[in-house]
């Protein structure tokens, strides 16, 4: 047992670790992603160990030390998002818009249920869709909702990448982004409530750190604190959303939010994880959703599985440009995070992407 509570102490110590290192190769980087599962599994060692471990030698108990520490940091950076975080409720709020919907899910590129989706659409009716890593085979399919949805944007890529975003609301105007890399589109619309308030809709998709895909974060940094720098930009409301390929407490998360002055919805709601959708406990919410101080959030969940693996995620929503209620829960950069995003952003640009143009499952 002895040797057991040490090989586990060693290995969940070291990525515990490792986030705190900042370097951008995915070695670093992927462990954020699993702090839930990581702190949990740290419980279970030391309860065993202070269980079963007979000879509590000095080793022993700094061990014990260690992994008290390193627990208690993930609880401080995890509690935010949990129920049990003081969360500002906003109620009897008028509402200056009708209440919008959004699904936003990454379909899997090679996922052929698509009729899944286009039954879930059909279902829940959402005024926007943002589909990622929507090819050619998906666009086609999507055609079917096209009746329903008569404003639409649509970028088949087969590298993963592809986006496709619908909607039933009023637009202005909706385009592509490339923020880092000719292969890499976002999207961003300007839409009008059917009571003719305007608002900015950005839906965004970058690579991940891991080793199958980008060996470091320096494109998905750059291209979350590029679009970052864009919302600050945008007059009015806004919605961010997409598959950020980062989990909300992540730094590069944190700097995005507090660059463009958003709000992140899972402060005291909870976690609402979306990837992995066939593994309930290696779950992640990587699939993010911001908005600025006017936009007031009503639901915020996840949807049944659709074959891909990534969960949907669905959100709900009004505007009052008016109540101010909302501008506490802001954060701003800090002294010298400005500097620090303007590198990021830089490192991100002249990283050369390893993407194939026809991705192979």
């Amino acid at each position: 047992m002895l040797l057991a509570y040490y090989i586990l102490s060693a290995v969940f110590i070291t990525v515990s670790l490792l986030p705190f290192i900042p370097h951008q190769h995915w070695m670093f980087r992927v462990w954020e992603f699993g702090r839930i599962q990581v702190m949990f599994l740290q419980l279970i060692t030391l309860a065993l160990g202070l269980l079963f471990v007979d000879d509590k030698s000095l080793l022993f108990w700094g061990t014990v030390l260690v992994h008290a520490g390193l627990i208690i940091n993930n609880i401080i950076i995890l509690i935010p998002y949990t129920i049990v975080y003081k969360h500002n409720t906003t109620p009897n709020i008028p509402k200056h818009s009708e209440t919008i919907s959004i699904i936003s899910v990454n379909v899997y590129q090679f996922n052929e249920g698509y009729e899944k989706l286009i039954k879930l659409v059909r279902e829940v009716k959402p005024d926007i869709l943002l589909t990622m890593e929507s090819n050619q085979a998906w666009e086609d399919a999507l055609t079917e909702i096209e009746g329903d949805y008569p404003n639409f944007k649509k970028v088949a890529l087969e590298n993963t990448y592809g986006i496709h975003f619908y909607t039933k609301l009023p637009t202005n105007s909706i385009k592509t982004n490339y923020f880092i890399a000719d292969d890499l589109p976002s999207i961003e619309a300007s839409l009008v409530s059917e009571n003719g308030i305007s608002f900015t809709f950005f839906g965004v998709h970058p690579p991940p750190p891991s080793p199958t895909e980008e060996d470091n974060s320096k494109e998905r940094d750059g291209e979350l604190l590029s679009l970052g720098k864009k919302i600050l930009e945008t007059k009015g409301p806004v919605i961010v959303v997409g598959d950020f390929n980062n989990v909300a407490w992540a730094k590069s998360s944190i700097l995005f939010r507090n660059t463009a002055k958003l709000i992140d919805p899972r402060i005291g709601r909870g976690f609402i994880a979306t990837y992995h959708a066939k593994y309930r406990l290696l779950r992640f919410p990587i699939d993010l959703f911001f908005h600025s101080p006017a936009i007031f959030v009503e639901d915020f969940k996840t949807l049944p599985p659709i074959g891909s693996d990534h969960l949907p995620l669905f959100c709900t929503f009004f505007i009052n440009q008016k109540e101010d209620t909302q501008e506490e829960k802001v954060e701003t950069l800090e002294e010298g995070d400005e500097e620090e995003v303007e590198e990021m952003i830089e490192d991100g640009m002249e990283e050369e992407g390893n993407r194939p143009e026809v991705a192979k499952s």
